[in-house]
């Protein structure tokens, strides 16, 4: 059976944050492979490419890092299990309007980026309950487990949800001092996450020599609305990266960048760690 996620704990837990990436992922199931009507590169364009990778520093730093291994084509982890698309899988019928599911994006996706179809029919309804029981809720048991462990240990707990975003989509969205924005904080409109926690994860960004702006074009999806509950001491705030920053969007690889961001985020990772620094650190069992 595929593996929903790879979790790396630090030596020592020494902050009550959380890193996850849930579309970094890039196992492919070969059966996966062979009912798409899309070639290798195609199928990847949803990913959050090397997300995970920009974000490996942070166990050495203290936080646990949730890496999902199913890729997002396959099983989207940041949309509800009740997302089900009755225009790709049989036996579903039409609930309200979603306007996720009814772009494709549901929890098992019907396209990739810029809209190309991922299979050539219908899928059923068994095959598609079997990937949300054998890689959505292992991913979002160990999370909801985490946060709920962070929290009695800590007081509180601050998600940090690891995104990447394609170049075009910061094409309309300016920052305030007229620059074009490089990093998208989200955090629903401040519902998911109380704001200090907000305004320090800005200044580290800031401080980077990043351009930040918030909640457009991404405020937050499932993953925000669900474990953000700041009156409860549980924070989420959604990272989006401008892919453009540290690889090559067209073949998926990347580019000359990539070590300089790696090392610029592994300094704002650290100062996102010490938001919520213990001051006992917690020996890992």
């Amino acid at each position: 059976m595929q593996a929903a996620y790879t979790l790396t704990m630090p030596d020592v837990r020494t902050t009550s944050v959380i890193f996850a990436s849930p579309h970094s992922g890039r196992d492919y199931p070969e059966d996966f492979l062979r009912k798409s009507v899309l070639d290798e590169r195609a199928i990847r364009s949803s990913e959050d490419a090397f997300v995970d990778l920009l974000f490996e520093a942070a166990p050495t730093l203290g936080a646990p890092l949730l890496v999902a291994e199913a890729p997002r084509a396959y099983l989207d982890l940041n949309r509800s299990a009740e997302e089900l698309d009755p225009a790709l899988i049989e036996g579903v019928r039409r609930n309200a309007h979603n306007p996720r599911v009814s772009s494709g994006l549901g929890v098992v996706p019907r396209v990739v980026a810029n809209g190309q179809a991922i299979y050539r029919g219908k899928l059923p309804l068994a095959e598609v309950r079997g990937r949300i029981r054998d890689v959505w809720r292992p991913y979002h048991d160990q999370l909801a487990g985490l946060l709920t462990e962070t929290r009695s240990s800590f007081g509180e707990a601050i998600m940090i949800d690891c995104h990447s975003m394609p170049h075009e989509a910061l094409e309309s969205v300016v920052h305030p001092d007229g620059l074009r924005p490089q990093i998208v904080l989200g955090d629903r409109f401040g519902a998911a996450a109380r704001s200090d926690i907000v305004d320090r994860i800005e200044a580290a960004f800031a401080a980077a020599g990043l351009v930040v702006v918030r909640n457009a074009p991404f405020a937050g999806a499932y993953s925000t609305q669900r474990y953000g509950r700041p009156s409860q001491n549980q924070h989420v705030v959604q990272i989006e990266i401008d892919r453009a920053l540290y690889m090559d969007e067209r073949t998926i690889r990347p580019n000359a960048n990539f070590r300089a961001m790696r090392d610029i985020l592994a300094n704002v990772i650290s100062e996102i760690v010490d938001i919520g620094g213990a001051e006992v650190p917690l020996a890992a069992e």
